[in-house]
């Protein structure tokens, strides 16, 4: 459509009409003094202008017929009733001889008409390229450009810009040191790529600070026993374990710390398989009431033992899918803990029932509670709450409620506590009915 009104309306016919309306306003300005000229005068006077702006000039009366003409017996004539037609259509008229002109009129103040009209120049692709299109399209071309070039370097500096901080601070962390999360900034798939590596590196810290720890943890751990062991060792060497009661104690406590440390290495193997997704679940149907009612009855001696009312409550299960030695592995440990600090006189309650798509069991005591402190820590791996809040001399691995946990969240389940000083704890398991990993292997922990 805009190659189509060029070629209807070319620059030059454009200016040609911008000259006819400029000589017409001139020869408006002296109106009076021509326009009610006798007919001989008029033509005369019109000739005359007609010489020195070079226009044809015409008066068309208001019947559409011509008064005067500037040019009259000297240029082609031309048809008022085409010309009239073709008033409001466009600014082209044709004469007698097919030539084009192009004419610019105002009404005289009579009623008459005044008409400036020209030659239309010749028409040429060339001129409309030329004139039309190339000095438009090079402004305008050039602005583009410039735009671009700006537009272009915002862009390079909001894209790169980030890249740039992630390059550095991937190299800053690939030569040891710890890098400050960076800000999400740029495009969106930017934004998600430093997202993602401000959480790699958090992860990547914290698996860094865990093994520093663990590695303590452990070192902690196996130093009490092996002093013991060693010790008592030396005392059978040197002779200071004289008596048969005294060696026989010191065996027993070479064995004692032994097996506390073949248990923790059991324990830390089996924690590590969790870890690396390598420990098999042995999945088949588990009526998880029978396997409740069963921890009931094997920790009943030691409830009465211990002077604690053992109480469970069960309503009616669905069957859900894991590995049944596992799960009471699980809960071993929880009725255990809580029969262990538990004093005389308490209750330890161990409930089930379902919940939503879930079944949900809780191991409660009514002991001395957790501290805020502790509370956080409890899953922690070698984490003990200081014994003293049981006033008892128990001391374990550290590593039963981690091993516990994963476990749990190896059968795409939950586990929770909630304590008070001085109320007691409850831990609360929940399992899926139905778990969305079909396999028999765990998942590796993230």
């Amino acid at each position: 459509m805009f190659f189509v009104y060029l070629l209807n309306n070319p620059l030059v016919d454009r200016q040609a009409e911008l000259r006819l309306a400029a000589v017409q306003s001139l020869v408006l300005s002296n109106q009076a003094g021509w326009v009610n000229l006798p007919l001989d005068q008029l033509n005369t006077y019109l000739a005359a202008e007609d010489k020195s702006l070079n226009a044809r000039l015409l008066v068309i009366s208001r019947s559409r017929q011509i008064i005067a003409d500037s040019r009259s017996g000297r240029a082609p004539s031309l048809e008022t009733g085409r010309f009239f037609r073709l008033l409001r259509l466009n600014q082209t008229v044709t004469d007698s001889q097919n030539q084009v002109w192009i004419f610019v009129f105002h009404k005289l103040d009579n009623g008459n008409f005044l008409v400036a009209a020209a030659p239309r120049p010749a028409f040429s692709i060339s001129n409309v390229f030329t004139d039309d299109l190339i000095p438009p399209f090079l402004i305008g071309g050039s602005l583009a450009l410039i735009l671009a070039l700006f537009l272009a370097f915002w862009m390079a500096g909001w894209v790169a810009g980030p890249l740039q901080r992630l390059v550095k601070a991937t190299q800053k962390f690939s030569g040891g040191d710890a890098p400050t999360p960076l800000p999400l900034e740029g495009p969106a798939e930017v934004r998600e790529l430093v997202g993602t590596f401000n959480e790699m590196t958090s992860r990547v810290q914290a698996g860094q600070k865990a093994q520093r720890d663990f590695v303590a943890n452990v070192s902690h751990e196996l130093k009490t026993p092996l002093t013991s062991i060693q010790g008592f060792s030396q005392a059978l060497l040197d002779g200071t374990a004289a008596t048969p009661a005294q060696q026989k104690q010191s065996v027993q406590v070479i064995y004692n710390e032994a097996s506390r440390m073949y248990r923790m290495v059991l324990a830390l193997l089996d924690l590590a398989r969790l870890d690396a997704g390598i420990a098999d679940l042995q999945r088949a149907p588990v009526d998880i009431r029978a396997l409740l009612n069963g921890i009931a009855e094997r920790f009943a001696p030691q409830a009465h033992s211990a002077g604690v009312k053992l109480v469970f409550e069960a309503s009616p299960l669905p069957t859900i899918t894991g590995d049944g030695d596992r799960l009471a592995q699980v809960l071993n440990n929880l009725v255990d803990n809580a029969l262990k600090y538990t004093p005389r006189g308490g209750m330890v309650r161990l409930t089930a029932a379902p919940a939503d798509d879930c079944v949900e069991i809780t191991v409660e005591d009514n002991g001395a509670g957790i501290s805020p402190g502790d509370l956080p820590h409890v899953f922690e791996r070698f984490y003990q709450v200081d014994a003293s809040r049981t006033g008892g001399v128990h001391h374990g691995t550290g590593l039963g409620l981690a091993i516990a946990r994963e476990i749990v969240r190896a059968h795409g389940g939950k586990m929770n506590v909630r304590s008070a000083v001085g109320q007691g704890s409850q831990f609360t398991v929940r399992l899926p009915l139905v778990d969305p990993d079909a396999s028999t292997v765990v998942h590796r922990q993230k």
